[in-house]
C-alpha cells in the first residue's frame, strides 16, 4: 500500500538529487532498498563526498562523524540535508514533519522514539541524531517486531546495541525480532569485547582468542552478570525457550540440558565451551567427535578399519559422480559398500549434480535428480526405504529457497512417488534450506552442512529440528593405507543408513522393450509430461500416447543402434519423443515447402529471394532433424570409420534432398540418425559458437553431467535448448528406470 510521505519523499529526492546523485527512484509510495540507496547518495552529496555509493561506508560515516558528529535543531543545516533526515524517517515509519527542512519538534520525538526502538535511548539520550544512528535510518531494517518477530529475540537486539553501541566497529543492529546473520555477527562482537579484546583486535570472527577466551567463561546455575546475559541471548537466537536474563536460573540450566541433548553434547546444564560454540557459530565445538562422516574417497578395508577405530558407524557416499575427470572416487565404487558392510559400518547416500547456484534448482531438475538417484540406488543395491540425501551446495538465499529449491525438492518428490515411494528422500545443504524443505513437506530427515559456518543460511539459523548428521569439520585420519579424508559429522540417530545390500544391478547393454512394462512407463511419461504442461492432447499433431507408441514402434533400431555404438537407448528415447512430440501444423507446413522447393515448385513469393534455405531444408520426422545435420551426423560417423559409406555433400540439393525425405518417411533411419547425432555431438558439433569436443562418445556409464550436455548439444548451441535439455533430462531418466529393468 503507498504511503503518501514516502511518495513525497521519493519526490524530493528525484526532484532535488535525480541529475547528481546518478539514480532516480521509482515514485510509488513504498519504501524500499533503491530509495534508501538514493538518500544515502544523497547525503554523501550534501556532505561533499565525491564518489557517492548505495553503501553507508566508512567514508560515509567517518565524515559525518566530522561535520555533525550531533544534530539538533539548534545544528546549522542546509533545508535539504533536514529534509533528507525527515525523509529518512517517514521512510522507517516515524513522523518526519513536513519534508520541510525544518528540524521541529516533531522530528526531535521520532527521532527520541527512533532509538529507544534501537535501545540505544541510554547511550545516545535525547533527540540529537549520531551518525550510528544516521546509517541505521537510511536502511531497511526495523527497530520494531515485524512478520512475527519474537519479543525476547528484540530485547536481545536492543540490549546489544545498547550495550555495544559506541565501540568502534559495532553498528546498530535490526531489533525486528528475528534471528539474522547481522544479528549472529553482532553477538560475536559482543562476546570478544566483553573478552577484553580491543577495537580492531574483535572482528566478529570465531577465532583462537574467542574460543580460548569462552573456555574461561563458563556458566552455571547461580551465575550472574553479563556473561549470563550473553549466554541467555545465545538461546534466546537458537530458539531455545528462555528468558533474557542476567541470572543462571534452575530453569535456563534445564532448558541448556534439553539443547545439550539436542545438539547431542554432553548433558550438563551449564554454559561450557561446547555448548557456548554451539549457540554462536554453525560448525559449534570442532574439537568433537562424530560417529558420522562422507567423503569422496572409496572405503577399503584398511580405510573402514580406521574409521571403526575412530567411532565412525554411518558413512555417507556418493551415488553417482558428475565428473569423470575430478575425484574418481568421488561415487560408491564396484564391492564398496559389501566392504562397508563386512566391517559393520552402516551407508547413507547422497545424490548431488553440479547445483551451485540457484539456476541448476528447478522442477524439472528435481524430476530428473530423483528418477536418476532411483535408478543409482537400485543399481547400487540400497533397500527399499533408505533415505537418500539430495544436496542443495551453494549459499541459497531465502527467496531463491522458494523460487528454486522448493520447486526441485517437489520434482524429487514427484518422482519419488512415481517409484512407488520406494526410497525416502532427505536433505542436504545450509540450515535454511533444510529447515524450509524439511517445512514444506518434501524431506523427512536433514543433513546440515554446518561447516559452511558463513553461509547465510547458516549464519544466524538454528539447527532443524529433523537434523540426522551435522556436518561440522574435515580432517584426515588414519595412516598409510588407511589414512582417509573426511567430514565429520555429528549424527542424532534419525537416520542410521543401510548395513545390508541387494546384490549391484549389471552395466550390461540395453535390450529390448518387454511389453510388460508398457503401461508403467506411459503413466511416467503422461505425468512427468502433464507436470511440465503437455497434456495427453494438447492441439499437437500427435498425443503423448501416440509419440510414446512410435518411438517403442521402433524399438529394434534404437536397441541395435544403442548396442552397436555402446550407448545407452535412453539417449536416443528421450531426444525422440521430446522432438516428437512438439511437432506440429507449422512443421507440416514447412515439410509440404521443402518438398515443394526439391520437385520444382518455387512460391511466387520466393522466386527473387537470393536464397531460399528456408525452403530448401526443415527439421522433420520424427527426430526433427534436418537433412543437412543428418548428412553432417552420418559424414562424421564415416570420418570415424563407425559405418561405411561415401560422404554426403551438404551443399547439394539432391544430397540434402535424400536424407531430408529418409529422414521424413523411414523412422527406423530417423531414430538411427538421432544415435549418430549424438556422438557428432560429443565429437564437437559446430553450432552458432563453436562446440568444444566433449572428453568420451556415449558410453554406458555416462555422468549426468555428460548426458545434459549431449541432450542439450541436439538441440543447438543457444535457448531454448538449454532450458529443454533440462525437461528432458527427466525422459531420460524415465526411460532408463524401465531399460535398467529389461537388462
Amino acid at each position: 500500500m503507498a504511503d503518501e510521505m514516502v511518495l513525497r519523499a521519493q519526490r524530493f529526492v528525484n526532484e532535488t538529487y535525480g541529475s547528481v546523485i546518478g539514480m532516480t527512484v521509482e515514485e510509488n509510495g513504498q519504501t524500499g532498498w533503491n530509495t534508501m540507496y538514493a538518500l544515502t547518495r544523497a547525503l554523501q552529496y550534501e556532505l561533499g563526498i565525491s564518489a557517492l555509493s548505495n553503501n553507508f561506508g566508512p567514508t560515509t560515516l567517518s565524515t559525518l562523524r566530522s561535520k555533525y558528529p550531533s544534530i539538533t535543531a539548534s545544528t546549522s543545516l542546509s533545508e535539504n540535508f533536514c529534509r533528507i533526515i525527515q525523509s529518512g524517517l517517514y521512510c522507517k515509519g516515524y513522523d518526519g514533519g513536513g519534508i520541510d527542512g525544518v528540524f521541529s519538534s516533531r522530528v526531535e520525538t521520532s527521532l527520541t522514539q527512533l532509538k529507544a526502538d534501537m535501545g540505544v535511548g541510554q547511550a545516545y539520550p535525547g533527540s540529537a541524531l549520531t551518525p550510528k544512528v544516521f546509517k541505521g535510518l537510511l536502511n531497511m531494517d526495523a527497530y520494531v517486531t515485524v512478520n512475527g518477530g519474537s519479543g525476547a529475540v528484540r530485547s536481545v537486539q536492543q540490549w546489544l546495541n545498547g550495550r555495544f553501541v559506541d565501540r568502534r566497529d559495532f553498528y546498530v543492529i535490526p531489533c525486528d525480532g528475528h534471528h539474522s546473520r547481522d544479528v549472529a555477527k553482532s553477538m560475536l562482537f559482543a562476546v570478544q569485547y566483553s573478552l577484553g579484546m580491543a577495537d580492531g583486535v574483535a572482528n566478529g570472527v570465531f577465532g583462537p582468542g574467542t574460543r580460548a577466551g569462552l573456555r574461561e567463561h563458563t556458566v552455571s546455575t547461580g551465575s550472574t552478570g553479563v556473561w549470563v546475559q550473553l549466554f541467555s541471548a545465545g538461546m534466546v537466537l537458537n530458539q531455545r525457550p528462555v528468558s533474557f536474563t542476567s541470572t543462571f536460573t534452575s530453569a535456563l540450566a534445564a532448558a541448556v540440558s534439553d539443547f545439550q541433548s539436542f545438539v547431542k553434547l554432553p548433558v550438563t546444564g551449564s554454559g561450557n565451551f561446547s555448548t557456548w560454540a554451539s549457540l554462536l557459530v554453525s560448525y559449534g565445538d570442532q574439537d568433537r567427535n562424530g560417529e558420522a562422516c562422507d567423503g569422496v574417497t572409496m572405503i577399503t578395508s584398511a580405510r573402514a578399519q580406521t574409521l571403526k577405530a575412530a567411532g565412525i558407524k554411518y558413512v555417507g557416499r556418493y551415488l553417482t559422480n558428475p565428473s569423470t575427470t575430478s575425484l574418481p572416487e568421488k561415487a560408491i565404487q564396484p564391492g564398496e559398500l559389501q566392504t562397508i558392510a563386512d566391517h559393520g559400518l552402516r551407508c547413507f547416500p547422497i545424490y548431488q549434480t553440479y547445483g551451485r547456484d540457484a539456476d541448476g534448482f528447478t522442477y524439472p531438475a528435481g524430476r530428473a535428480a530423483g528418477q536418476a538417484a532411483v535408478n543409482a540406488a537400485l543399481d547400487h543395491g540400497f533397500k527399499r526405504g533408505t533415505r537418500i540425501f539430495f544436496a542443495v551446495d551453494f549459499d541459497a538465499l531465502d527467496y531463491q529457497v522458494t523460487d528454486n529449491v522448493l520447486p526441485y525438492f517437489k520434482g524429487i518428490e514427484d518422482a519419488m512417488a512415481n517409484n512407488g515411494n520406494v526410497y525416502t528422500v532427505g536433505v542436504y545443504g545450509p540450515r535454511n534450506v533444510c529447515t524450509r524443505v524439511g517445512e514444506a513437506g518434501h524431506a523427512t530427515a536433514s543433513f546440515v552442512s554446518d561447516m559452511s559456518s558463513g553461509f547465510s543460511g547458516n549464519f544466524g539459523y538454528p539447527l532443524p529440528a529433523n537434523w540426522a548428521y551435522d556436518q561440522i569439520v574435515t580432517r584426515t585420519i588414519g595412516s598409510g593405507t588407511g589414512s582417509i579424508n573426511i567430514d565429520v559429522n555429528i549424527a542424532s540417530g534419525r537416520d542410521t543408513g543401510q548395513g545390508s545390500f541387494d546384490p549391484p544391478a549389471s552395466h550390461a547393454p540395453d535390450v529390448l522393450f518387454n511389453t510388460a512394462y508398457w503401461p508403467g512407463l506411459l503413466a511416467d511419461v503422461r505425468n512427468y509430461m502433464e507436470s511440465i504442461g503437455f497434456a495427453e492432447s494438447d492441439g499437437r499433431i500427435y498425443t503423448t500416447t501416440q509419440c510414446l507408441e512410435t518411438i517403442l514402434a521402433h524399438d529394434v533400431a534404437v536397441t541395435n543402434t544403442a548396442r552397436a555404438y555402446g550407448m545407452r537407448k535412453a539417449l536416443i528415447q528421450a531426444t525422440s519423443f521430446w522432438e516428437f512430440r512438439h511437432y506440429g501444423n507449422e512443421d507440416l507446413g514447412k515439410d509440404a515447402a521443402v518438398w515443394l522447393y526439391h520437385n520444382g515448385y518455387v512460391p511466387d513469393w520466393a522466386q527473387d529471394l537470393p536464397v531460399v534455405e528456408s525452403l530448401r531444408d526443415s527439421s522433420t520426422g520424427v527426430a526433427q532433424m534436418f537433412g543437412f545435420a543428418g548428412i553432417l551426423a552420418w559424414n562424421n560417423s564415416i570420418r570415424r570409420g563407425l559405418v561405411t559409406g561415401t560422404p554426403k555433400d551438404t551443399a547439394k540439393d539432391a544430397d540434402v534432398f535424400s536424407v531430408w525425405d529418409k529422414l521424413r518417411t523411414d523412422n527406423d533411419f530417423a531414430l538411427t540418425s538421432v544415435g549418430h547425432a549424438h556422438m557428432w555431438a560429443a565429437d564437437g558439433k559446430p553450432g552458432g559458437d563453436e562446440e568444444e569436443p566433449m572428453d568420451r562418445l556415449p558410453t554406458l556409464d555416462y555422468t549426468d553431467s555428460e548426458i545434459y550436455e549431449v541432450l542439450r548439444r541436439y538441440q543447438g548451441p543457444k535457448e531454448p535448448a538449454f532450458t529443454d535439455a533440462r525437461k528432458r533430462m527427466p525422459l531420460y531418466y524415465i526411460f532408463e528406470k524401465y531399460n535398467r529393468m529389461m537388462r
